[in-house]
């Protein structure tokens, strides 16, 4: 049972960076598909990235080129680095797991973490 846990999340002005950190417990197997979800208020919850087993990443359209997912085994550790943000980017952000060696074909995450929030003002 992996239990992932979310960090690095704060206020920032537009412009600025954050980096988001997801702890893991439980990673000996390095096949799962990793991701970043965000979800602001009102608003259905939106897939952000994701890296697969071999370090391949995936990018919504809204990010892609500003943000920057990449896992450390070493460290049971996933990372979202976020650049150029906007206040349209703020959103309570998750990390979420699937034990599958690629992401593509991944629907449904089963494991999730509880979020933590950006904020990002004009």
């Amino acid at each position: 049972q992996l239990q992932l846990r979310e960090s690095g999340g704060g206020s920032v002005q537009a412009g600025g960076s954050l980096r988001l950190s997801c702890r893991i417990s439980t990673y000996a197997d390095t096949r799962y598909c990793m991701g970043w979800f965000r979800q602001a208020p009102g608003k259905q919850r939106e897939r952000v990235a994701l890296v697969n087993s071999y370090g391949d990443t995936m990018y919504a359209d809204s990010v892609q080129s500003r943000f920057s997912i990449s896992k450390d085994n070493a460290k049971n550790s996933l990372y979202l680095q976020m650049n150029s943000l906007t206040p349209e980017d703020t959103a309570m952000y998750y990390c979420a797991a699937q034990p599958s060696t690629y992401c593509s074909g991944v629907v449904d995450f089963t494991y999730w973490g509880q979020g933590t929030q950006v904020t990002v003002s004009s």
